[in-house]
This record gives C-alpha cells, sequence and structure tokens, in this order.
C-alpha cells in the first residue's frame, strides 16, 4: 500500500481484501504498479496512488491515499494503466470514443507527437472511434472501434508491430486487418493481441520466449501463435503471457 495505492486512505499493507469506501457504483478497476484507477457506473473516472508525475491525471503530482474524480466527464469507458517498476507511468482511457492520455511521455508513448509529459487527460488526435486501449511505461496500442489497430512510443524490440524499431510519437496503424480484438501489452517489450476469428498474435521482444512462438527471436510485426482460433482473453506480466481459450 505504498503511497495510499490501496485506496483505504493510509499506507498500511493488507493481506486480505478491505473494502474501499462504502460506495457500489464501481465497475471496471484497473491496476498499476503503485496506483489505481477506476470506472463507475455512471462512467467518471477515479484514481489513487503513487503521483509523483502525474500519471493520476489530476493536474498534480501529489499522492493520493483513497479515490479522486478525473476531471467531470461521466462518459469513460475503458482505462488502461502502465506496469512497469520504474516510478513513471502512462495511462489511456476512453471518453465517449475519444481517446486520451497522460503521464510520462519521453517516448512518445502518449501519442501527442511529442515527448512532453503530461499530469491532466490530453486528447489523442481528434477521432472518436478508439475502443480498447493497452499501454505501458514506454509504448501503446489500441484498437478502434472499426477492428483496427494502432501503435505508438518505444519500439526498440520492434514491440510497436510495424516491422521496424523506429519510435513513433503519434499512432500509426499495424498492418490493414480490421479483425484486431482485445491487445495487450507487457512491460518487457512485447505485445500480444487476439483476433475476432479466435487467432492468437504476438510481437516485440523474446527474450525468454515470452511471445508463445517455440523460440526466443524478437518479432517486429505480429505472428501467429500456433494454429489454434479459440484464444479470447490475453493478458502478459514483464516476461509471461498467457491466455484463455474458448
Amino acid at each position: 500500500n505504498y503511497a495510499g495505492t490501496l485506496g483505504l486512505n493510509d499506507t498500511i499493507a493488507r493481506s486480505s481484501p478491505v473494502q474501499v469506501g462504502a460506495l457500489t457504483n464501481w465497475s471496471i478497476p484497473k491496476q498499476g504498479r503503485l496506483n489505481s484507477f477506476c470506472i463507475k457506473t455512471d462512467g467518471t473516472l477515479w484514481a489513487w496512488g503513487f503521483n509523483a508525475v502525474g500519471q493520476l491525471g489530476l493536474n498534480d503530482t501529489v499522492n493520493r491515499s483513497s479515490p479522486v474524480q478525473i476531471g467531470a466527464s461521466t462518459t469513460w469507458t475503458a482505462i488502461s494503466a502502465g506496469h512497469n517498476n520504474a516510478s513513471d507511468r502512462s495511462v489511456a482511457a476512453i471518453d465517449n470514443g475519444k481517446l486520451f492520455a497522460w503521464g510520462i511521455n519521453d517516448y512518445g508513448q502518449l501519442g501527442l507527437n511529442n515527448t512532453i509529459s503530461r499530469s491532466s487527460p490530453v486528447q489523442v488526435g481528434a477521432l472518436t472511434n478508439w475502443e480498447i486501449p493497452a499501454v505501458t511505461v514506454e509504448f501503446s496500442i489500441c484498437v478502434k472501434t472499426n477492428g483496427t489497430l494502432f501503435a505508438w512510443g518505444s519500439n526498440n524490440h520492434g514491440q510497436l508491430g510495424l516491422n521496424n524499431l523506429t519510435d513513433y510519437s503519434s499512432p500509426k496503424q499495424v498492418g490493414s486487418l480490421t479483425n484486431w480484438a482485445r491487445p495487450v501489452n507487457a512491460p518487457n517489450q512485447f505485445s500480444i493481441c487476439a483476433k475476432t476469428d479466435g487467432t492468437l498474435w504476438s510481437w516485440g521482444r523474446n527474450l525468454y520466449g515470452n511471445l508463445g512462438l517455440g523460440d526466443t527471436n524478437s518479432r517486429s510485426s505480429p505472428t501467429q501463435v500456433g494454429a489454434l482460433t479459440t484464444w479470447a482473453l490475453p493478458t502478459a506480466m514483464s516476461n509471461e503471457a498467457g491466455c484463455i481459450q474458448t
């Protein structure tokens, strides 16, 4: 519970579940390493925990030990928070189809066409068809409502899936397919994404075989994991990945 990460208005660690406040309208939680975010059923977005670089989106760098609302919007639908051993963080969220980002931005991972960090949400471009974001401390990927996949930020291991090792500070489309469904990226420079046809794809750094491709060769473009078409819910940590099948 460093810096109040649990949202219990203190910094005391807990070894069993403790209710955060008394409200019953929490809906979509997302955990960073040292901070937390949650969307309520009323569409509001809340944050708490470590905030050294403004990663809570509250327009300051003050830690919070209990939930604080981010702005006044009531149309937030999705949230993704970077998770890394470093203290700095990047966050992306969908508000009524618009993509917003904030936090550290040293590789352009906020997608704002620069490397300036932000302590409050800033819209990424002007489009309104973003749907499912996935971010780490160094890069971001996001699926649109039309099933296309976009990526930006650090790309030293090909983790953007753009068939090169070039960093980008604004969203770039990954290929031309329109059947991407559930993106996940891990803190250690690799990405995994399931498609609507049930296939699973991975790319980026592969030092420990974390791409699931039967080797330790990195990839700079999406590569199918096996031949199964029953993949549904991918997840990834630092150097590990997993996926539930239907």
